[in-house]
């Protein structure tokens, strides 16, 4: 692994807990566990940033959580976003260093596949034009494919996030045929001239195939740490992810 590889920690799953007791409640309510404790967790045990979903449905993260983590957290705010013009407003008045697009679907449990920026093209030029010119890095959330590269490069976007829930999902020789993809879509997307990110089901386990992947700059991990967060504490579990993309 590259020592350049670095954490972003996916904090959603915190925020569904919360919202499990507390529906639209904010952290001036005392309700628990607090997003802002977990991010400042999080960044003390090494995570180069944190990452959040603000979704249409707000089944987790709140318009003023993104606002909140905005003020205190000292490493960088990565905001995930469906294409959609409330959510754009709002990412504009946050300004995050990061904005990451990806697909959404109100019935899907978790983002499910990548984002189809070549079929979407046209919707997304608008979106990612404000962005840009508000200084916001932009990148999309997309399968490892050489169209969908081909359309994030024509956007003009700096960035990707590879969705590498296909090969997460998969064992045997199908396992090995996402892994060679991924390994396949970076070296492309470096080679176009992108910073390449990669998401979505990376575990402490397959954590040990992903971290080979040349090119890849930054991993966007969340479920896992807080399922592990819950036998050794959060701090915990972010420095043994880390550990582990070290090898």
């Amino acid at each position: 692994m590259s020592n350049a590889l670095q954490l972003g920690v996916n904090i959603d799953h915190v925020a569904t807990l919360r919202q499990a007791r507390y529906t639209g409640m904010l952290e001036s309510h005392n309700c628990e566990p607090s997003l802002l404790d977990a991010a400042e967790i999080c960044e003390r045990a090494g995570a180069a940033g944190i990452t959040t979903h603000l979704r249409a449905d707000r089944r987790h993260i709140q318009d003023g959580d993104v606002f909140r983590l905005r003020e205190r957290i000292k490493t960088k705010l990565n905001l995930e976003m469906g294409n959609t013009p409330e959510i754009l407003e709002i990412a504009l008045r946050v300004k995050p260093e990061d904005v990451c697009l990806v697909p959404e679907n109100r019935r899907e449990v978790t983002t499910e596949g990548g984002l189809d920026a070549a079929g979407q093209f046209d919707a997304l030029v608008p979106t990612v034009r404000r962005l840009k010119m508000a200084g916001i890095r932009v990148s999309l959330f997309i399968e490892p494919d050489a169209r969908q590269i081909d359309a994030a490069v024509a956007l003009g976007v700096p960035c990707i996030e590879l969705h590498t829930g296909a090969f997460a999902n998969s064992q045997g020789e199908p396992h090995q045929r996402e892994l060679a993809r991924i390994r396949e879509a970076a070296a492309y997307a470096h080679g176009l001239g992108l910073r390449v990110n990669a998401g979505h089901g990376i575990n402490y386990v397959n954590i040990a195939e992903i971290r080979e992947v040349p090119y890849l700059a930054e991993l966007n991990i969340g479920h896992t740490i807080v399922s592990r967060a819950i036998f050794v504490g959060l701090e915990a579990a972010v420095k043994e992810l880390i550990a582990a993309m070290r090898g």
